[in-house]
């Protein structure tokens, strides 16, 4: 089975879309999934908080001497709003660059004001400082120049800073690196596919990693997160499902999402991770399923559910703002099996 979720408009069903999930706790063990939790696809931007390992546990962020929020930017997929530029910038600047080395391109950005500014602006401003990945584009740059590896071409896949980038994506889902399938995502970086329980085994490892852990990996992945979960307007943005499922979950859920219809959840106290993917890629379709899918597995309380209904519920409307339909999810896979007892206390944030 897979979660269905329906389009109707008036009474009549006018689309449905397919949705795959699975849950893994942190030994990788499967506590729930739809038919087919071995869908491979591409990770997409649900990589970014592991493609940034290197920078942070190699000392260089710290080096570098930013503050901790902005690991929150590097992990983005942000709207364009005026404080990711800026963060952006700021990362570029401590390293001594400049959104002119940026290899992302430029993208409208999300954020409507910001659009309305760009068009009216010269044509020059619309660089790649507004791409959504301007945040993880500006970490690799700063760890090129860190390392004092070349900054041109950081973005080609036998450049060390993605050498380095899908080691670590690799390692944290637990696959082998070599014949890891590899495509080029929209900002031009690599981008590996892998199954969805290995990306939910990655989520798992995120969720659980601590501050006190014993190797550098897991203290950045800790830290990782617990910026994320602290500043969720730098990770998406205003009027985001990402942003929006974090703060609305108060620090209990961190998440990120990716192209194509992926979305990654991490649940620090239970170690668990969870991904859903559309099976036909629409964005629309993804919301509506994990906050379904949390809710009917108690991994999200029905106050919080309500909360975000504009996201898991939504109501259509036409051009002129009439209610003309809904999308809803429905049949979520249960338990297998009940997920672990709390991890621990100290996971949280």
């Amino acid at each position: 089975m897979s979660i269905r979720v329906t389009v109707v408009r008036g009474e009549t069903l006018e689309s449905e879309h397919s949705v795959d999930g699975v849950v893994v706790d942190a030994q990788g063990v499967i506590l729930a999934a739809t038919s087919r939790p071995d869908r491979v696809t591409f990770f997409r931007s649900s990589a970014k908080p592991f493609q940034m390992l290197p920078l942070v546990e190699r000392g260089h962020f710290d080096a570098l001497g930013l503050p901790e929020r902005l690991l929150a930017l590097i992990a983005a997929s942000h709207n364009g709003e005026p404080m990711h530029v800026a963060g952006a910038r700021a990362i570029l600047a401590a390293c001594g660059r400049t959104e002119q080395d940026l290899e992302c391109g430029f993208q409208w950005p999300e954020h409507h004001p910001t659009v309305k500014m760009l068009r009216e602006a010269p044509h020059e401003a619309r660089t790649g400082i507004y791409n959504n990945c301007s945040g993880k584009h500006s970490g690799m740059i700063a760890l090129a120049v860190s390392e004092g590896w070349p900054v041109v071409g950081y973005t080609k896949v036998d450049h060390p800073v993605q050498v380095a980038a899908l080691d670590a994506i690799a390692d944290v889902c637990g696959v082998e690196r070599a014949g890891l399938p590899l495509g080029t995502d929209g900002c031009s970086a690599p981008n590996p596919a892998m199954t969805l329980i290995a990306m939910a085994r990655g989520y798992a490892r995120f969720a659980a990693a601590r501050d006190d852990a014993a190797t550098p990996r897991e203290r950045a992945l800790a830290r990782i997160r617990r910026a994320m979960l602290e500043n969720p307007e730098l990770v998406a943005g205003t009027g985001r499902f990402c942003t929006a499922l974090m703060r609305v979950t108060q620090g209990r859920l961190v998440t990120k999402t990716g192209a194509e219809g992926v979305q990654c959840v991490g649940d620090p106290a239970r170690g668990l991770g969870i991904v859903v993917k559309a099976v036909d890629g629409t964005r629309r379709a993804v919301a509506p399923a994990l906050v379904g899918w949390l809710r009917a597995l108690d991994l999200m309380s029905a106050a919080e559910a309500d909360a975000l209904a504009e996201f898991g519920r939504p109501i259509l409307t036409n051009h002129r703002q009439l209610v003309v339909g809904r999308i809803t999810a429905a049949e979520f896979p249960a338990w297998r099996e009940s997920p672990a007892p709390t991890v621990s206390e100290a996971t949280r944030g």
